[in-house]
């Protein structure tokens, strides 16, 4: 099994759409990329909102992930998803290793090449930090509140 890290947006629709993917295992999410130790709801300075996606890559690989990540979340806005905004919600993928960063490239080229988004992909490539588990009441959000909040949902058909 394998991870990915990566934030674009409130975390609760995240998890809820990747949760079914094929080859996802698990997800989980939390707080990453910022400055406090034991982050919260609450209080995240720079934490973005982020998922912790748990992958069996004979069923999937970080390429697909990506690809459907940049399908679900508008890559074009700065800290803003939907109506919600602040660096919290910025789109980030957490590298690990520079083949990580070599296929985080390129999917983001090929989403800026097709012209579906009204601009270029914002996302941010972040060193990878600390992933913060969310507090309980924030996992599986979604599975536990079905009309509970979220500005996620499938735009396009693949871009790879």
């Amino acid at each position: 099994m394998k991870k990915a890290y990566i934030a674009g947006g409130c975390f609760w629709g995240m998890e809820d759409l990747f949760r079914v993917r094929p080859g996802v295992t698990n997800t989980e999410v939390g707080y990453i990329g910022g400055d406090n130790e034991n982050p919260s709801y609450k209080y995240h300075p720079g934490h973005a909102e982020g998922i912790e996606l748990t992958y069996d890559e004979t069923e999937t690989s970080f390429r697909e992930l990506l690809d459907y990540f940049f399908r679900i979340h508008n890559p074009t806005t700065v800290d803003q998803q939907g109506n919600d905004r602040g660096s919290s919600y910025r789109s980030a993928i957490f590298i690990q290793n520079a083949e990580e960063r070599e296929i985080s490239e390129a999917v983001i080229k090929i989403v800026d090449e097709s012209g579906r988004w009204n601009g270029k992909a914002v996302t941010t490539l972040e060193p990878i930090a600390k992933f913060w588990p969310a507090e309980p009441e924030h996992q599986d959000y979604l599975v536990r509140n079905p009309n509970g909040y979220t500005c996620h949902f499938e735009r396009f058909d693949s871009f790879i």
